[in-house]
């Protein structure tokens, strides 16, 4: 189209004339494009996690390195988005291109969520998990190779839709782009856990991950059909070159060239990139110098981003053992995630309008490496943080029987007191319907218990433990009877969720309805199996014959019970008993606010001051080199994350914390001593001042090679005029 011509070459102005409120009516398109998009993104990475433990059945660290595998990809794949972009399809192809790669992973995540499709057997657990794992992972590859992929090309796409004269409304686009990042991210941290936390299923009711997986892939496909809507109205810049391709051939034909040239008979140059003088240009060399100088300052910062974003792992995984009620607002575990945006939105103009100002007045020179630096030790205070959460988490969590030892819990399903005798243990006696008040350990396998009634006989009997196990002793009515052992969990519920299970001392069958399902029937002194309840008041229904009561109670989060029912009367309120086997999550989530603000503010003064040092340092056509190192710290951040994970496998979870925070801190002292010894450069002046030495060889060439074709015109005037007079000598 004649209208979509670059004004550079005198045409027509960039896009389509129309515009509104003075900016191009195609940036309109871009931006939804953009906010929907990372609430696709972010969306699915708010729940990937306890996807990964909760339905592929990972363990925390398997679940923590697929999650930083997933995140070091998406950070990686921006360079080849970068390269195909700028060398070959130009900016809207690839974007188009890999947004259709990107929707498609999303709608394999959704699938890959759906358990009904392999359980044949109808019991909510899915029968082939292999399929499910191939599925996302294929899934989150494709996610990955389409959101970094579009990553450096969106941004820079909407800014190509400006002409030069519209540079305010240029800057003010890239606000409100970064806004639409920080409000999909918000938005989609806030729902989808919501989502995830819904009941679904065809044929049996489990947590709705394919809801809250499907509503990004749903939002992706908006993302991609409003792009393509506003293709009549783009300027579509054509392909011009990739910079980072000219950078990598510049480097490694100085190295080889360095390498030829490594005997001693060759002269030292002052920086090994002067080996690449022979064939490249003396300003694109100056250029990377400038660049390789800051990428060097680069090598310690993936430390940051390894301890940032462990926000949707470890730190996501730590709130399933705290206490989400804020009162009037349920707050889920990977909610959690929500403040950070929202203290990114809060703290960015605080520190630029009140923090910095200030600091300034107080005469100290605050630098970007600085600011840095203090980010960094931000980010460590937080892991500290986090280290206190979870020792005081580790504090009311049971003590659970080692690999070596068992536990044993006793019920007295009798109508009247009995008196055990347990080895190694005081005589006890317990009450009709009482569970003992707490488990017996047991480091053999075999062991012998006494059980008497008030005026009966004794009856001993050897009964097995199972190692690693937490067991109940049911001990009926008639002693002389069989024995029956339950087994119970070792382990908090997951998600949060209650634990239930019900103990039938009744002579006759029971049937307990639990909220959204049945309890199979119970069977005369024997128990069912656990069922898992929400946060919040229930309401069982207990039935036997004709007869029937219901019982309620308040469940928080996390805790496991056994609930004994010796008869249904009037009132089986009062009637039925329980043993708390586990309590409930007893420390607030609101404990983990400080950490979320420290690594909060860590980012704001690490990240942004990061990208504005990046952007001043860098050379004009070099920016976007700096911006695929810069994101290359995140990949290799996440890696990071991942190797520590199943390297280090130490005992305690605080303990990581307080390695990783260690690493950091390490890696700060490490940064502040290169920071000491950078020295700030001007990239404009130093570019001006070699185009102006070329402008100064070239006209000192020029003037060279006049006098030299003056000369040449002195000479043959002379020779011309030597066999003039040798002519006119002749003919004399």
């Amino acid at each position: 189209m004649a209208d979509n011509e670059d004004p550079k070459k005198g045409k027509k102005s960039r896009g389509t004339d129309k515009q509104v409120c003075g900016y191009p009516i195609s940036i309109f398109f871009i931006v939804v494009n953009e906010f929907c998009e990372r609430f696709s993104y972010y969306g699915m990475r708010a729940v990937l996690v306890l996807y990964f433990k909760y339905f592929l059945r990972w363990d925390d660290d398997m679940a923590t390195s697929i999650y930083h595998t997933f995140v070091a990809l998406c950070y990686l794949t921006p360079i080849l988005g970068a390269i195909v972009a700028d060398s070959w399809l130009g900016k809207f192809k690839t974007i188009v291109y890999l947004s259709i790669v990107y929707a498609i992973g999303q709608v394999a995540m959704a699938v890959s969520a759906i358990h009904d499709i392999t359980d044949s057997d109808r019991d909510g657990t899915p029968d082939n998990i292999t399929l499910h794992v191939v599925l996302s992972m294929v899934g989150l590859f494709l996610i990955a190779l389409g959101t970094g992929g579009i990553k450096p090309c969106v941004a820079a796409f909407g800014g190509d839709q400006f002409n030069d004269d519209q540079e305010s409304q240029r800057r003010t686009f890239f606000s409100v782009f970064y806004l639409c990042i920080n409000g999909g991210s918000l938005l989609s941290t806030i729902i989808t856990p919501i989502l995830r936390a819904q009941q679904c299923g065809i044929y049996s009711q489990q947590n709705c991950y394919p809801l809250a997986f499907g509503v990004p892939a749903a939002l992706m496909m908006v993302a991609l059909v409003v792009f393509i809507v506003g293709s009549g109205m783009y300027y579509k810049a054509e392909p011009q070159g990739n910079i980072m391709m000219d950078v990598c051939k510049c480097i490694g034909f100085a190295i080889k060239n360095r390498f030829r040239h490594r005997s001693d008979q060759y002269p030292k140059r002052e920086h090994w990139m002067d080996w690449a003088e022979e064939k490249y240009d003396k300003l694109l060399i100056a250029q990377i110098k400038m660049v390789l100088k800051v990428l060097f300052l680069y090598i310690p910062l993936p430390m940051f981003w390894t301890l940032f974003d462990q926000k949707g792992s470890r730190w996501t995984l730590q709130a399933t053992n705290l206490d989400g009620n804020f009162g009037l607002l349920v707050i889920q575990p990977d909610q959690m995630q929500t403040v950070n945006p929202i203290l990114i939105l809060t703290l960015v103009p605080i520190m630029d309008s009140l923090i910095y100002p200030l600091i300034k007045k107080c005469g100290l020179n605050f630098t970007p490496l600085k600011r840095m630096t203090v980010g960094m030790l931000l980010a460590a205070t937080a892991f500290v943080c986090a280290a206190v959460v979870q020792i005081q988490i580790d504090n009311t969590l049971p003590v659970f029987p080692s690999a070596s030892q068992s536990q044993l819990k006793l019920l007295n399903m009798g109508s009247k007191p009995v008196t055990v005798k347990l080895p190694n243990n005081d005589q006890m006696e317990l009450l009709d319907a009482q569970f003992s008040d707490n488990f017996f350990t047991f480091e053999a396998e075999q062991i012998s218990v006494s059980i008497s009634q008030s005026g009966g006989p004794e009856m001993t009997s050897s009964i097995s433990l199972t190692k690693g196990k937490r067991q109940t002793l049911l001990i009926p009515s008639n002693i002389s009877e069989e024995w029956v052992m339950t087994e119970d969990l070792t382990a908090k519920p997951e998600e949060g969720y209650n634990a239930v299970r019900f103990v039938n001392g009744m002579t006759t069958a029971v049937n307990v309805s639990i909220p959204g399902e049945d309890v199979e029937l119970i069977e005369p002194f024997h128990y069912s199996n656990y069922s898992l309840i929400k946060y919040g008041k229930a309401t069982f229904t207990i039935r036997s014959g004709s007869r029937s009561c219901e019982y309620s109670r308040e469940f928080g989060f996390g805790s496991s019970y056994n609930f004994f029912i010796p008869n249904i009367g009037p009132s089986c309120q009062d009637d039925i008993t329980f043993a708390e086997d586990i309590k409930p999550n007893s420390v607030h989530m609101a404990l983990q606010i400080p950490q979320y603000f420290f690594i909060t503010a860590g980012e704001v003064m690490f990240s942004v001051t990061g990208l504005e040092f990046s952007y001043s340092q860098a050379p004009s056509n070099m920016k976007s080199v700096l911006q695929a190192g810069w994101l290359l710290t995140v990949a290799v951040g996440n890696f990071i994350v991942l190797i520590v994970a199943e390297l280090a496998k130490l005992p305690k979870q605080w303990a990581e914390y307080v390695l990783f925070a260690s690493l950091l801190v390490a890696v700060c002292i490490i940064f502040s001593i290169m920071a000491y010894f950078y020295t700030y450069i001007d990239p404009t002046e130093i570019e001006a001042q070699f185009k102006k030495k070329i402008d100064e060889d070239d006209e000192d060439d020029r003037s060279q090679i006049e006098k030299s074709e003056i000369e040449m015109v002195k000479k043959d005037s002379i020779k011309c005029h030597d066999e003039d007079d040798a002519a006119k000598q002749t003919k004399m």
